[in-house]
């Protein structure tokens, strides 16, 4: 069987790297830049750090800030008309997945107009034409929306989670530029960077994985769990290491895909607007313990990657354990709630289940699962 891998066209990493946006607009001839970027990030100044290097070299552009944490459907129709009217022909995405996901279906619906019921794009959308060109300047270490074939869009009347996936919206140019990650606050830090994580476990784990996607599944996780507390503590070294191991996730799972952890944090969004990363976070290490049957040896590659020694002498249950309760230790040591008590009613849990079920992620569990044991996974967090 054939296997399919994904990447953007070009990529800058490190410091100072926004720099190179103008470089790219120049060379590809773009006119006038789309800016989608959330508004928070607008009020705080973090957006202004690239509206200067547009600025600065002449490139116009139309700012577009109506965005949600978990992006709508309604946010991504006022942006398409945006669009329409502002005479762009590019988009440049500034922050977290919130605005590179509405980036993306912006895009589409641009170039696809066949697509503009935006429901429409849920699951694989037989789009024929690639996105309007994006540069993708991620602001948080932890979705990889820079760099993968996927995004996500609520569906608000509903209270559901639309998971799409379609490899003409990936960015064109991904600008992963640690300055631009420096302000996030201790919180975000941490719940974007155990989003991350989750991405690099589930990745590796999850049916789809092979040789390939494993390679950068595992040096994202040692990556990781080296650089996260820093990044937590706001250091350069931490910061650094995020944005790259983020990244080398993002370069594996949109290629092949995640789990139950991510389909059952999707509904928690949609329905409570919790932010994804700490919904990841708190499920990640029962999921885990859910699927280690299915895993082989590859909890013994998590618990090394981790930083736990010794892993070649220990036993299957030993290492199953010893990377369960690492990624337990790394949670709590940036702050993750260790539980849904504070977020889940238990009246809601059978919508949740079913919401879980259904999410684009679950088929590629490595385990078979039903509602009703993703139910008793939910109950198990309470």
């Amino acid at each position: 069987m054939a296997q399919r891998f994904i990447l953007n066209g070009t990529s800058y990493h490190g410091s100072g790297a926004i720099k190179e946006i103008a470089s790219e607009v120049k060379s590809r001839g773009f006119k006038k830049a789309f800016v989608c970027s959330d508004p928070d990030l607008v009020k705080f100044g973090v957006t202004a750090k690239v509206l200067s290097v547009l600025d600065e070299n002449g490139i116009p552009y139309e700012l577009y800030s109506n965005i949600k944490p978990n992006p709508t459907i309604e946010n991504v129709q006022t942006g398409v008309e945006a669009f329409k009217s502002a005479g762009t022909d590019f988009i440049v995405a500034i922050g977290g997945g919130s605005s590179m996901d509405t980036a993306k279906a912006i895009g589409i619906i641009i170039n696809n107009p066949e697509f503009a019921d935006v429901r429409s794009l849920e699951g694989v959308a037989d789009t024929k034409n690639p996105s309007v060109p994006i540069i993708a300047v991620p602001t948080t270490a932890g979705t990889a929306a820079e760099v993968t074939i996927n995004y996500v869009i609520t569906d608000a009347e509903k209270n559901r989670k639309m998971v799409c996936v379609d490899p003409h919206d990936i960015p064109i140019v991904a600008v992963v530029d640690p300055d631009m990650m420096a302000s996030m606050p201790k919180g975000l830090t941490a719940a974007t960077g155990m989003d991350a994580l989750t991405h690099a476990i589930e990745g590796y784990i999850t049916a789809g994985a092979w040789e390939l996607s494993d390679m950068f599944h595992l040096k994202a996780i040692e990556i990781i769990a080296k650089s996260l507390r820093g990044a937590v503590d706001n250091t350069p070294e931490g910061r650094e290491g995020m944005a790259l191991g983020q990244y080398i996730a993002g370069m594996g799972f949109s290629n092949v895909g995640l789990g139950i952890v991510h389909s059952m944090a999707h509904p928690l969004g949609a329905l409570y607007d919790t932010p994804h990363g700490v919904a990841n976070a708190i499920i990640l290490p029962t999921g885990m313990e859910y699927n280690a049957p299915a895993t082989g040896e590859k909890y013994r590659n998590i618990a090394k990657a981790m930083g736990v020694e010794g892993t070649e002498n220990m036993s299957q249950e030993e290492y199953r354990k010893a990377a369960i309760d690492a990624v337990k230790k790394l949670a709590a040591d940036v702050g993750i709630p260790a539980d849904l008590k504070d977020i889940v009613k238990p009246e809601d849990i059978p919508f949740l289940a079913q919401s879980a079920y259904d999410d684009a992620c679950r088929p590629g569990n490595p385990r078979d699962t039903s509602v009703e044991e993703i139910t008793e996974l939910y109950k198990s967090l309470l």
